[in-house]
């Protein structure tokens, strides 16, 4: 029965079908297969209950405010400041794109969203700096990841869904993290650029007063994290309501700033449909191939092969690890996240760990995946926004040794879980 399920799905997905049409096919044969009942006749009530549950509706809402800060042009003004801030450091204007992807993950929920919206306003200086490009394009992807790990993330409201895990938690959780590994990613370019120094480019010019000067572009983005995270810890808004909050508040600054318009406002529109839709079909396929692996009994016999190998708690995670490494080549992340967390998760529970701090190791190793080939999505996002041709394998080889950081971070995380427990250790 796994067999055939992990031959038919990779099949699937080597035809280049969606990755959602594959879930749905999968879970279509394998109840054809293996149930006497009409599992088909389910997918009616999926879809509703899970369009219309009130925790998922924080995901276009988050869309919608990414959509905006792109699109009012506070990411551009945004990411300026950052470079007045960060370019003294060796590798110059590339701690800009980690710091900008840091600062813009904190409003934007989405890793893909991310590494668009820095790596549009950051590549057209690589020629004037003349920078490494191979590496300026990694800071970039890998920057990009940090999009579901620094609240508010989409990916942890979506995993607090399948897990029944508190999502402010979640959100608490992942700050010490996703900031540890915008340093190491900082470190990471020092080290690259005290090797090769040529690759750090040109100094950019810079002064105190420009600095200060350009502090007022860093407020907006701040404010809105704070909107959104404060009013969650503060007790009066759901995530949901809080998602809201923050559209209220990017409107409120485009508005101030004079870049509210109604064609800004369609565009914004037309983008959070398109990616929402892919969301939430990708959701209600993975949610319905999730039913059809319950009701088969696919998922108990996942959980009794991996009790009857006999490994310690930290063997388990390692090899969860590897498993989530060798997946991630493969699948698309969130499909990959909703069709294996209701496997995993309670393996994991089972050895004692919290399900708030496996979210947070989950959203690093989806972070790896977005960035490994063949199917890394933040590979073929910044390869799509390059300003120059050429070929994929330059932000393929980029990515690289931020790829070994991440792993750097995954082993930190095994060996010192209260980087992630700690802060809701001490909140709760």
């Amino acid at each position: 029965m796994l067999t055939t399920a992990l031959i038919t799905l990779l099949a699937l997905l080597a035809l280049s079908i969606p990755v959602a049409a594959s879930m749905g096919v999968l879970g279509l044969v394998l109840g054809k297969l293996y149930s006497p009942m009409p599992l088909e006749r389910a997918i009616g009530e999926i879809a509703w209950s899970t369009s219309t549950d009130t925790l998922m509706v924080a995901v276009p809402l988050f869309v919608l405010l990414g959509e905006i800060l792109l699109r009012s042009g506070m990411a551009s003004r945004m990411y300026g400041a950052m470079s007045q801030w960060l370019s003294w450091l060796p590798g110059g204007l590339m701690h800009s794109n980690i710091g900008a992807c840091a600062l813009f993950a904190a409003t934007s929920g989405s890793s893909v969203a991310t590494a668009a919206t820095v790596g549009t306003v950051a590549l057209p200086e690589v020629p004037r700096y003349r920078y490494s490009e191979r590496i300026f394009l990694g800071t970039l992807a890998a920057g990009g990841t940090l999009g579901i790990l620094i609240p508010p993330s989409i990916n942890m409201i979506i995993y607090g869904v399948l897990t029944d895990t508190s999502v402010p938690q979640l959100y608490l959780a992942g700050i010490i993290p996703g900031l540890l590994l915008a340093a190491l990613f900082m470190v990471t370019v020092v080290i690259a650029c005290m090797i090769v120094p040529r690759w750090g480019g040109l100094k950019v010019p810079s002064s105190w007063q420009d600095r200060f000067g350009s502090l007022g572009h860093l407020l907006p983005p701040l404010g809105i994290f704070l909107i959104v995270v404060g009013s969650i810890y503060a007790g009066f808004a759901t995530p949901t309501e809080a998602a809201a909050l923050g559209v209220i508040a990017a409107l409120a600054l485009a508005a101030a700033s004079r870049s509210l318009s109604w064609p800004m406002m369609r565009e914004c529109f037309e983008g959070t449909m398109r990616t929402t839709a892919m969301i939430m079909l990708i959701i209600i396929a993975a949610y319905f191939l999730n039913l059809i692996l319950s009701a088969i009994g696919l998922a108990s016999q996942v959980s009794t092969v991996v009790a009857d190998l006999g490994l310690s708690p930290v063997e388990t995670i390692v090899a969860i690890v590897v498993f989530y490494v060798i997946l991630g080549c493969f699948m698309e992340t969130l499909s990959m996240m909703i069709a294996t967390v209701p496997i995993v998760t309670p393996i994991v529970v089972a050895q004692g760990y919290d399900p708030v701090w496996f979210g947070i190791m989950l959203m690093l190793l989806l972070e790896t995946a977005l960035v490994t080939p063949p199917i890394g999505l933040n590979l073929f996002v910044v390869q799509s926004i390059r300003t120059r041709p050429g070929p994929l394998n330059d932000v393929i080889v980029g990515t690289v040794p931020f790829v070994l950081t991440m792993f750097v971070m995954i082993a930190l995380l095994i060996a010192f879980p209260d980087l992630a427990m700690w802060l809701p250790k001490a909140m709760g």
